[in-house]
């Protein structure tokens, strides 16, 4: 009997032990935070999320996925459903969510961040609760973009492999001669650059007191031929100078030529006419001379033919 009774209350402690070892372990590993729950919505895959998965604002856990199934407002969707501590700043309308994954073990959990601006605010779904963007993640979209990665390193590659033929490494090599022909000319003009720049600099630099004088003295007297050529202009615009003297002139001359045209040129015209009137009666006169000689004995009147002369009248005497 006593054997019985000893290990039934050692079994009774050992109850009442596990027991205060049981509700010490739910005291100290309960939650006091008050959560907030949100829906996510995509069309992505999300391999490797698990209910219970952590979810994380810019890094620091503050709730975890209750949910997860199919979206039946959306066909081909997937639903997720998160608890956020009240606390955390997510706002509708600027808080996004996005798949992230932790080192290379596959195991997803679910990030959210804040946009740079506001964007509107997803419609309220079945259940009542609010709804988050979700983006693709990182790995998603290089996944989606990586057959067009594939093809355009084949196409470098192809390029590659053009580019490295065997006509195009000839034409490097020829590349790398005139290289290194262009190397040695430009080697000799650097030597003869310093040469030049010892033997030839130094005369230079001695000749330049002498023509920074010769350049002073220039300059003065174009300074003094300046004055004199502005004094001599203020000489010719004076009220009596060279070009009031010579407008005077001119306009003499004007007058002169005006009158000589009013005046003088309508008599020498009038002249002129008499002359060739006077040129004409002297031509007409020296015609008549040249026909009739003895017209300048007899006159212009009819000549009477003389003795011997056909139709000679003898004159008849006195009585």
């Amino acid at each position: 009997m006593e054997n019985k009774s000893h290990a039934m209350a050692a079994g009774i402690f050992m109850l009442a032990l596990a027991s205060m070892l049981i509700g010490l372990a739910l005291w100290l590993t309960r939650d006091q935070r008050q959560y907030t729950s949100y829906e996510l919505s995509t069309s992505d895959a999300i391999s490797g999320l698990q209910p219970q998965a952590t979810v994380r604002y810019k890094g620091v856990a503050v709730g975890k996925v209750t949910h997860i199934g199919f979206d039946r407002e959306h066909n081909g969707n997937l639903l997720i459903r998160i608890a956020v501590d009240s606390e955390a700043p997510v706002q509708p309308g600027y808080t996004y969510a996005q798949l992230g994954y932790q080192g290379v073990t596959g195991i997803a959990h679910v990030q959210l961040d804040d946009q740079s601006g506001p964007s509107p605010v997803l419609p309220v779904g079945p259940s009542g609760l609010p709804r988050l963007p979700m983006k693709s993640s990182p790995l998603t979209v290089l996944s989606d973009q990586g057959m067009m990665i594939l093809s355009r390193a084949d196409e470098a590659a192809e390029r590659l492999n053009r580019l490295l033929g065997d006509a195009n490494q000839v034409r490097f090599s020829q590349l790398l001669d005139n290289l290194n022909q262009t190397s040695v000319a430009l080697q000799q003009v650097s030597r003869r650059a310093e040469h030049s720049l010892e033997h030839g600099v130094d005369p230079v630099l001695q000749a330049l007191p002498a023509l920074v004088q010769d350049t002073r003295t220039s300059l003065q007297t174009l300074n003094a031929a300046g004055q004199q050529i502005g004094q001599l202009a203020e000489q010719l615009q004076a009220p009596e100078g060279v070009l009031a003297q010579l407008q005077a002139g001119t306009q003499s001359v004007a007058q002169s030529a005006q009158r000589f045209e009013r005046y003088t040129l309508p008599g020498i015209q009038r002249a002129t006419g008499d002359l060739g009137l006077a040129s004409r009666q002297m031509g007409r006169t020296m015609a008549n001379i040249d026909a009739n000689p003895q017209s300048l004995i007899y006159g212009n009147g009819l000549v009477r033919p003389g003795p011997g002369e056909p139709g000679f009248t003898p004159p008849v005497p006195a009585p």
